[in-house]
């Protein structure tokens, strides 16, 4: 099985986290896409809401996609969430698996100061999807795109390229990947709620009427 880990605080899961999701499973022939929220993250996070209510909104938002599945294995893991720990979790369930780590342009720079960032590519193969305000141009300083030429990069941005795969490590592939620029972000969303103002549309209306239900994202006196 070809599975795809998609990880995330997703706080809210949006529509650009499902699109995203759907076109690589698609691009890429997939077999699934796991959603995996994050327990504790290795960063404070002062905005983040308690794992279980943003694992219940993506659980609503992928009902019905037989593609998609989610995971708690990183909300069960005890004290913080690496990356490295939870691809190891999943190499030992999913052996007969090829896993496909999904990540932004934004993550990807900074993953040489992940936790044990060399060992994540040499256990999956690595998915860097174009992310809204970065382009692929600005990989060309990154440790791990030396096999990728400039050229290749500036085709991924105009649109001339699809997907580019390359050998990251000896036993996995990069596979550099342009999807519909959804400028959508978590944040901005948060923002809205707290400011009162309208979120349909940017989410689904099922995640859209857990967080009324639960009154998430809203400070004290702030407008339904």
């Amino acid at each position: 099985m070809k599975l795809g880990i998609y990880g995330g605080t997703f706080n809210p899961v949006h529509y650009g986290h499902l699109r995203t999701a759907q076109e690589i499973l698609e691009k890429l022939s997939l077999d699934k896409v796991m959603f995996i929220p994050a327990g504790k993250t290795p960063f404070e996070k002062p905005e983040l809401i308690k794992a279980t209510h943003r694992y219940k909104m993506v659980k609503d938002a992928i009902a019905g996609n037989p593609g998609f599945e989610i995971s708690d294995i990183e909300i069960k893991a005890k004290g913080k969430s690496f990356t490295i720990d939870t691809i190891m979790k999943l190499r030992d369930k999913f052996i007969d698996s090829e896993l496909y780590f999904i990540l932004g342009t934004d993550a990807f720079l900074d993953l040489p100061h992940w936790k044990q960032p060399e060992r994540i590519i040499h256990l999956a193969n690595i998915v860097i999807i174009a992310r809204p305000g970065f382009a692929f141009t600005d990989l060309s300083s990154s440790p791990y795109l030396k096999k990728v030429s400039a050229k290749v990069l500036k085709e991924l941005d105009r649109g001339a390229r699809d997907c580019f795969s390359f050998d990251i490590s000896r036993e996995q592939k990069g596979i550099l990947c342009k999807v519909t620029g959804l400028d959508i972000s978590a944040s901005h969303i948060r923002n809205l709620i707290t400011s009162g103002k309208n979120i349909k549309y940017l989410l689904p209306d099922s995640v859209e009427n857990y967080i009324i239900l639960h009154k998430l994202y809203k400070k004290v006196g702030a407008i339904r």
